[in-house]
């Protein structure tokens, strides 16, 4: 059987940047029944649906079950999540920085952790008209001109502590080899006063931030359709080597990358297009 994608992936509005990283519409049918991991990473994730639920097989969370959402929004998380389905997916999904949980939601990431939970939850009122009038809207650019429209509604702006932030931007930045001593020597805090209050904020010590970011960048290039060597991927990732980035995938994402690899039957559509783009197919 071969499966057909559309999607899109699109800018909020520029109040909403800080907050709202990017939106990506998928659209994925006519694939063989199966699985595929949700990867933990270093932005909070909000699922909007289209015609059919989210089926989550495995939570992140070690104490929560398994269940179907129209809506979801999700904390951090070190544990991949299993989303089944039946060959058809179709929605938009967003990714939160943890700002945005602040100043969306009200909240601290660390209060959704690696939970979770129906949108409504977190956004209230406007979690049920977005839900509504995004599965009525016929394109991609109304779908995402909705979210701008009710996520401006509910956007307060956060005044977060200059120290905190500049811990998240260090941590879960480009730089490979970032380490947290350094890191609290740059803020002026002590190593355990930068522990407690960067976990109380964001639900994960310094130490995985830094090791999500890795795992991002290497999750970034084996999502593209000409991947280096593991071992380049390993280096450029800010591994030691090949078997250190297999140990953290198979803790972060349940398997070793060649693995993933082989079982990710659903095209990585949303890579391949630009933003704004109008939607279109690959076979």
């Amino acid at each position: 059987m071969t499966g057909v994608s559309e999607g899109a992936r699109g800018l909020p509005d520029p109040r909403l940047r800080p907050y709202v990283l990017e939106y990506e519409g998928y659209l994925l049918r006519g694939f063989a029944p199966g699985s595929h991991v949700g990867m933990p990473s270093t932005v909070l994730t909000v699922i909007v649906t289209i015609d059919e639920p989210i089926e989550v097989a495995v939570s992140s969370h070690p104490e929560q079950a398994g269940g179907c959402w129209d809506t979801l929004a999700s904390g951090l998380t070190v544990r991949p999540t299993v989303i089944a389905h039946q060959g058809f997916q179709h929605g938009i999904q967003l990714s939160l920085t943890p700002q945005g949980a602040r100043a969306l939601f009200g909240m601290p990431t660390a209060a959704l952790g690696s939970w979770m939970v129906g949108l409504d939850e977190v956004l209230g009122a406007g979690a049920a008209e977005l839900y509504e009038r995004v599965s009525a809207a016929a394109t991609w650019p109304e779908r995402f001109a909705i979210f701008d429209e009710i996520l401006l509604r509910r956007v307060e702006p956060v005044r977060w502590n200059p120290e905190l932030v500049r811990a998240w931007e260090l941590l879960s930045g480009p730089d490979p080899g970032v380490r947290v001593a350094a890191v609290a020597d740059e803020i002026g805090w002590s190593r355990r006063y930068l522990v407690n209050r960067f976990t109380a904020e964001f639900g994960i010590t310094p130490k995985d931030a830094a090791r999500l970011a890795r795992f991002g960048r290497s999750h970034a290039m084996l999502r593209q359709s000409d991947v280096p060597s593991l071992a380049a991927v390993a280096a450029l990732a800010g591994y030691y080597d090949q078997a250190h980035m297999a140990r953290e995938w198979r803790e972060l994402a349940g398997m070793p990358p060649s693995v993933w690899r082989e079982r990710e039957v659903f095209p990585f559509v949303q890579d391949q297009l630009p933003y704004g783009a109008e939607p279109s197919c690959y076979d």
